[in-house]
C-alpha cells in the first residue's frame, strides 16, 4: 500500500501541474502562483511527501480541490454504485463461468467443449468498452432505449463488466476439473465403486476448487478499481468515474485517496485468500 501511495504521489505531480488545472483557463501566471502556494506545491517534494505521510497516520486523507469536502466523504458516496455494479458483475461471471467450464471438462473433446472455450477465449479477448458500446448502440438503435446513467438498471453494466471475468472463470474452472479427474486418487475412487456423482461432488469438486479461490480473491480484490472503464461507457456514477475525472482534474488528494483504498482492497482480499487455503487444503494445515 505505501509502495502504491508513493508511486502516485510521485507520478501524478509530474504528469502536470495541479494549480493550472484548478485555475481558469485565462489565467495569469501571478493567479497560477497563488494557487500553487494555496496547495502547498510549492514546497519541496520531500516536504509535501512527508506532510502527506503523516496526515494519513493521523487519518487525515485530505480535501478535494474542487468541491472543498473531505475525499473519504465523496468515496463513500460513490462506493455503493460501484459495489452494486461490482458484485452484480462478479456473481454473473461466477454462476454462469464456473458451471459452464466444469460441464465443458466432463465433455472433453466433444463440439460442447469446443463452443465453451471458444466463448470463454472470446469473453476474455473482447474489450469490455467495446462491447458496452455495442449494447448501447443496439439497445438504442433497435429498441429505442438507453442503458446508460440509471443506477437502478445495473444489469447490462454488470454483463459487460462480467464478460472477462466469466471466460476466465470457465478456462480456470475446466482446467482444474480436468487436472483432479485424471489424478490418480480419483481412478483408486472409481476402482472402489463408488458413483459417478459422488465421485466428482466429493472429491472432485473440492480439490478442483482450491486454484478458483485465487481467482475468486482477486475478482474481489478489483471490485473497486475493475470497473473504471465500464462506468466511464455507461456514465455510472461510481467509484471508477470518480477516479478518470481525477485524474483528469489533477484533483491530487482524491485520486491519492482512491489508490489507497484499491490498494487496501487488493491486499486484504489476498491475505484472506491464503488463510482461507488453511481450511480448504489440509496438506497446507500440516506444512
Amino acid at each position: 500500500m505505501l509502495i502504491a501511495v508513493s508511486l502516485v504521489f510521485i507520478f501524478i505531480r509530474f504528469s502536470g501541474d495541479p494549480a493550472a488545472a484548478l485555475a481558469p483557463p485565462d489565467a495569469s501566471q501571478e493567479v497560477i502562483d497563488q494557487y500553487t502556494e494555496m496547495l502547498g506545491l510549492d514546497k519541496p517534494l520531500w516536504l509535501q511527501y512527508t506532510n502527506y505521510l503523516k496526515g494519513l497516520i493521523q487519518g487525515e486523507f485530505g480535501y478535494s480541490l474542487h468541491t472543498g469536502r473531505a475525499v473519504e466523504d465523496i468515496f463513500l458516496e460513490r462506493l455503493p454504485f460501484t459495489l452494486n455494479l461490482g458484485i452484480t458483475a462478479f456473481f454473473i461471471s461466477l454462476f454462469c463461468g464456473v458451471p459452464l467450464g466444469f460441464y465443458a471438462a466432463l465433455n472433453r473433446g466433444s463440439n460442447l467443449d469446443r463452443v465453451v472455450m471458444g466463448f470463454s477465449v472470446f469473453a476474455f479477448a473482447m474489450p469490455n468498452f467495446l462491447f458496452g458500446l455495442l449494447m448501447i448502440l443496439i439497445a438504442a438503435l433497435w429498441f429505442n432505449a438507453y442503458l446508460g446513467g440509471e443506477a437502478a438498471n445495473v444489469l447490462f453494466p454488470a454483463m459487460t463488466l462480467g464478460l472477462a471475468s466469466m471466460g476466465s472463470f470457465a478456462r480456470f474452472s475446466r482446467s482444474s476439473l480436468l487436472e483432479v479427474i485424471n489424478a490418480p486418487y480419483m481412478y483408486a475412487a472409481e476402482a472402489r465403486g463408488i458413483l459417478f456423482h459422488r465421485r466428482m461432488l466429493f472429491h472432485a469438486l473440492p480439490n478442483a476448487a482450491i486454484p478458483l479461490v485465487t481467482l475468486i480473491g482477486l475478482s474481489l480484490g478489483g471490485l473497486i478499481a475493475g470497473s473504471v472503464v465500464t462506468e466511464q461507457v455507461f456514465a455510472w456514477p461510481g467509484v471508477g468515474q470518480l477516479l478518470v475525472r481525477s485524474v483528469a482534474t489533477r484533483d491530487l488528494a482524491m485520486v491519492q485517496f482512491i489508490v489507497l483504498s484499491v490498494s487496501f482492497t487488493m491486499v486484504t482480499a489476498n491475505l484472506l485468500v491464503d488463510l482461507l487455503y488453511l481450511f480448504i487444503d489440509p496438506r497446507i494445515r500440516v506444512d
